[in-house]
């Protein structure tokens, strides 16, 4: 049967790293017919007002997306994320022989960062402080609200969503247990200064845990964790994290095994997923057409798992790491001068 999957690039150097990853998916032939969108800027001018329209008309007329990154362009993002309620941002991090870690020995580095997707402060609620003054809110710490002069953000979290994320983290370290991994999740956050919503998250997540005794289960504040991260990163397996410190403490997580190049994502919900890169557009670097494609290549490869499409993506990651292992045609933050083009001709001749 053939799976039919919606390419959208993105917009500034995000294209020059999905549609030469694209061109490595084609040589694979693996059974997908490709649905391409234009870049951001192009299908403004193309389309218009119905832009976001065709974006979606796509997404829904397919049966996944590989998505570039989104600088405003490209509106697509939100409807991945909130329309398709893609709950679970998948992050992982595994080190590359031959990738340029700051470490003196990323050997071995191989975890999860599961990051709640759909609340926290995420939900974008803001404004001034003077609309919270009719609420006479008080502080715990009898520090005084100020009526006016500054801005506040309202962080969200609930029951329903955290449960649903860290059962996700839990069958996920099921997974990964049988396949030889340790059998652990970690959650963190930071529950002593916010002991409602993160508080929350922390109670529901033992109480998950409780439910799975086959996987280990620990908890540390946000803060403490974000050490262990570069201290002991090979004690880690799976982690779950409320949506903020997921996506900080991912991308220091991305920094140990050669940058955010080499970070890729999926983003699961009940009956949709999404595939990109963690990184963002790149706009400093537009044009040069020396974007790592690797992060790219990544979660493509997490999108042939998705479809079932048999070993096709681990051929695909395991003629990445023969690239990384030869070191002839890496990308400048890996320490060479080969373009997304080079680099990905490379991945096509070790398939």
């Amino acid at each position: 049967m053939t799976r039919r999957v919606c390419v959208i690039p993105g917009d500034d150097a995000a294209p020059e790293a999905v549609l030469p990853s694209l061109r490595v998916l084609q040589a694979m032939e693996p059974g997908i017919e490709f649905v391409e969108l234009p870049d951001g800027q192009a299908g403004r001018r193309e389309h218009g007002d119905r832009w976001n329209d065709v974006c979606i008309e796509a997404i829904e007329a397919t049966d996944t997306t590989l998505f570039g990154s989104s600088s405003g362009a490209t509106p697509a993002i939100g409807y991945l994320r909130y329309g398709k309620d893609t709950y679970a941002n998948v992050r992982p991090t595994r080190y590359l022989p031959g990738a340029e870690s700051p470490l003196r020995n990323p050997e071995g580095i191989d975890f999860v960062i599961v990051r709640e997707n759909t609340e926290d402060v995420y939900t974008g609620i803001e404004g001034d402080l003077s609309l919270l003054t009719p609420l006479k809110l008080t502080s715990r710490r009898n520090n005084p609200l100020p009526e006016s002069g500054g801005r506040f953000a309202i962080k969200v979290i609930t029951e329903e969503k955290t449960r649903r994320v860290v059962e996700f983290a839990f069958r996920l370290a099921q997974r990964r247990k049988d396949r030889g991994h340790r059998g652990s999740v970690i959650s963190a956050c930071k529950w002593n200064v916010l002991p409602q919503t993160d508080g929350l998250f922390r109670d529901v997540a033992a109480e998950v845990a409780s439910e799975y005794h086959d996987i280990e289960y620990t908890n540390y504040l946000a803060d403490d964790f974000a050490r262990r991260i570069v201290a002991t990163p090979l004690d880690l397996d799976v982690v779950v994290l409320p949506n903020l410190y997921g996506d900080i403490l991912s991308d220091e997580a991305a920094a140990l095994v050669g940058g955010l190049g080499l970070a890729p994502s999926a983003c699961y919900g009940d009956d949709f997923a999404y595939f990109e890169p963690v990184h963002g557009t790149a706009p400093d670097i537009m044009g040069a057409g020396t974007i790592n494609p690797t992060a790219t290549l990544l979660s493509a490869a997490m999108m042939l798992d998705h479809l079932e499409l048999g070993d096709a993506g681990d051929r695909l990651v395991g003629a990445i790491e023969a690239v990384f292992a030869d070191g002839s045609t890496m990308t400048p933050d890996q320490g060479g001068d080969s373009t997304a083009e080079q680099f990905c001709d490379a991945v096509i001749e070790r398939l």
